[in-house]
């Protein structure tokens, strides 16, 4: 883990480094909300994540909501939420979309 964890909200923490945070059994303490809920669908608790996704009430928050409905094979839902953030659907694999929305959100 990323020593102290002294930067994770949004000053110059690398993918690596987060990633690395995944394999500890609690969440770094100061991550952002949609930090969050990416680490939790890391870990794999699709639930975790998509209940702090709902809670993000912006771009942000919708681009994540869009990644996990992707996730969970509900397209058309999916859809929705990418419109919600701006941004395309995804068509390129699920760990390359992860990748980029945790390295847009660092």
């Amino acid at each position: 883990m990323c020593s102290n964890w002294r930067r994770i909200h949004n000053e110059g923490v690398t993918l690596a480094e987060f990633k690395q945070t995944t394999a500890s059994a609690k969440p770094p303490a100061e991550l952002s909300p949609a930090l969050m809920a990416l680490w939790h669908d890391a870990r794999g608790n699709w639930d975790a994540a998509h209940e702090t996704a709902q809670e993000i009430h912006d771009a942000t928050g919708a681009w994540v909501h869009a990644y996990l409905h992707r996730k969970e094979g509900d397209l058309g839902n999916a859809a929705y939420w990418y419109r919600r953030a701006g941004q395309p659907e995804a068509r390129d694999p699920l760990e390359a979309e992860w990748d980029r929305i945790v390295s847009a959100l660092l």
